[in-house]
């Protein structure tokens, strides 16, 4: 199935990145028809495309925002650009190519929910991208798009560009409040929610870079067309990255629910060197690993999690026959034992004994009993740490022991890592 673009179908277009060559494109035309719809229209239509978050947990945005309460101000827009997750890049190219789309989409979110103050709180080593990201809100603020009277209105709107210091757990969206505050960036305790007692101690509402830079395309056009391109679960389009053991890694824009995983591989250039595929993860490196078996399972919501994974971040990693599962699961919890907040003790104590492990066991150090202990420190540490950081540490690790137990076991008492070494594994 070809690419259904939505969210990329001005990529390419002439100075497209400036708000001349946006406004070239239509651009901006979205954020004026909502001014005049008013904020219950806007509202309204969100709800009818069914979008859901694509930061990673795919809550309906429509919903997420009728959570904030009535009359209670001021509130506040935080825009989630804190893109960390290994293998998810997507909301970068939409920074870089098309930074005014993402302000467009950010400024109908801060009208339609009567907010005067919207933060883009972004990746600490996206440098280049926040550069771009200040150069578009100073032009919007040139045009009379943000700040005093947005377009002749009685709305102000401020948007302000926040950068983080290189934290993954900043993209837990209490985390990224406590660091917006100036604080040392860790989860806060929930309830409350942010939308009830969110930045600064008000209501607020964080959604995504994806999530928002639909906006002016469900405005333009109606939620309902929007929602007609997925599927009733599975609404709307949705950018993918695709990397590892692919011909052609990049992003790619398809429809969700009607495109299948291997639909996505073809357009990715299937896997490189006329390998074959080993295993897969669907939503970057917090999910749960699928197989061959999987690779006509549709790019749905429910139908991803009743195989065992979940589309996350939408960062679809590929690993060939040739991959070591024990290696590849040693090297992301080295990535979430570093990246632990250090606030709970399930996760900081058992990310450490995790990777320490982890390191025995591809080393071909460890003994068959350790996997045993491997099992129990992920069994302590999913489901009772702070935030899903601990959790998904231990998501990767386990299902890949599920699906190569012989893998994992044979590296017990090897001496060395088989896989690497060429060792035949059995099936």
């Amino acid at each position: 199935m070809p690419e259904v673009k939505v969210l990329t179908r001005h990529l390419g277009a002439p100075g497209v990145a400036t708000l001349a060559g946006y406004r070239a494109v239509g651009g901006y035309q979205a954020l004026q028809k909502a001014l005049t719809m008013g904020p219950a229209a806007v509202i309204a239509e969100v709800k009818a495309s069914g979008l859901r978050g694509r930061g990673g947990a795919a809550f309906p945005t429509a919903t997420k925002w009728s959570f904030l309460p009535e009359g209670v101000f001021p509130r506040y827009l935080c825009v989630n650009a804190d893109e960390s997750e290994p293998g998810c890049f997507k909301d970068r190219v939409l920074m870089e190519e098309l930074p005014h789309q993402l302000l467009e989409g950010s400024l109908i979110a801060a009208f339609a929910l009567h907010v005067s103050h919207a933060f883009i709180y972004i990746r600490g080593e996206y440098r280049r991208q926040r550069e771009l990201l200040e150069q578009a809100v100073a032009e919007a603020y040139r045009a009379g798009l943000a700040g005093k009277g947005v377009l002749g209105t009685d709305w102000d709107c401020e948007l302000i560009v926040h950068g983080g210091a290189g934290a993954y757990i900043c993209g837990e969206e209490t985390a990224l409040l406590d660091s917006l505050e100036g604080r040392r960036g860790q989860p806060r305790l929930k309830p409350p929610f942010p939308a009830v007692k969110g930045l600064y101690g008000q209501p607020t509402v964080v959604n995504n870079v994806e999530t928002l830079s639909n906006l002016p395309f469900i405005v333009n056009n109606g939620g309902a067309v929007y929602a007609q391109l997925g599927t009733p679960g599975s609404p709307g389009t949705r950018l993918f990255c695709v990397s590892g053991h692919v011909e052609r890694p990049g992003t790619f824009e398809v429809a969700m629910g009607k495109t299948s995983f291997r639909e996505l591989l073809e357009l990715a250039g299937g896997v490189w060197r006329g390998g074959a595929l080993k295993a897969m993860q669907p939503g970057g490196g917090s999910m749960q690993i699928l197989g061959p078996q999987h690779v006509d399972l549709p790019l749905d919501f429910k139908a991803v999690t009743e195989a065992g994974s979940s589309l996350g971040a939408g960062a679809l990693v590929v690993m060939d026959q040739t991959t070591c599962l024990v290696d590849v699961s040693k090297r992301l919890v080295d990535f979430y034992h570093h990246e632990s907040c250090g606030k709970c003790v399930p996760c900081r104590e058992g990310t450490y004994f995790e990777s320490e492990l982890m390191h025995r066991l591809e080393a071909g150090l460890a003994t068959r009993a350790e996997l045993g202990t491997l099992a129990s420190i992920c069994a302590a540490m999913d489901g009772r740490c702070f935030c899903p950081l601990g959790d998904t540490a231990t998501w990767f690790v386990m299902s890949a022991y599920r699906m190569f137990p012989q893998e994992f076991e044979s590296h017990c008492g090897a001496g060395q890592c088989p896989v690497r070494a060429g060792v035949e594994v059995a099936a």
